[in-house]
């Protein structure tokens, strides 16, 4: 089985102290042990290096931190690279759709997983998903 990590679940699995660590965790270790084939969009590679700098946390995560956790995941998930087409096709569907702002980066992951054919897209903000299409809300769970 192909599973599509969205960021959120990633940064979950990734902070001890984040409230669906648990869940979260236990996903993408079955991704590090081989047990699903795990990937991630390359769009989501800036958003959790940007999001894992930030986090309101003390002590604060240096950039340095977030690179070697973002190596690491990297060595059990195949990261989806996304062309100009699939940003076009991103924007289209965010314009079909009348969605304005942040909703387009949920939109790009969406087309990573088709164009991964995965089978499953792991999030933890299932309507941000499950609002695209319906091919992306039956491939869409909360871990």
């Amino acid at each position: 089985m192909k599973v599509l990590f969205d960021t959120s679940v990633i940064i979950g699995a990734l902070l001890p102290k984040h409230q669906s660590h648990s869940s979260c965790f236990i996903q993408l270790q079955t991704a590090q042990s081989g047990q699903i084939q795990g990937c991630l969009s390359t769009h989501s590679l800036a958003e959790l290096y940007s999001v894992m700098t930030r986090m309101p946390v003390q002590p604060r995560m240096s950039p340095k931190e977030a690179n070697t956790l973002l190596e690491r995941c990297l060595q059990y998930l195949d990261a989806i690279p996304l062309d100009t087409a699939d940003y076009q096709y991103a924007i289209a569907q965010m314009t079909a759709l009348n969605l304005p702002g942040g909703g387009i980066f949920d939109a790009l992951i969406a087309r990573a997983a088709l164009k991964a054919s995965a089978d499953r897209i792991l999030t933890l903000n299932p309507g941000h998903f499950t609002r695209l299409d319906p091919a992306i809300a039956r491939m869409t769970q909360v871990p």
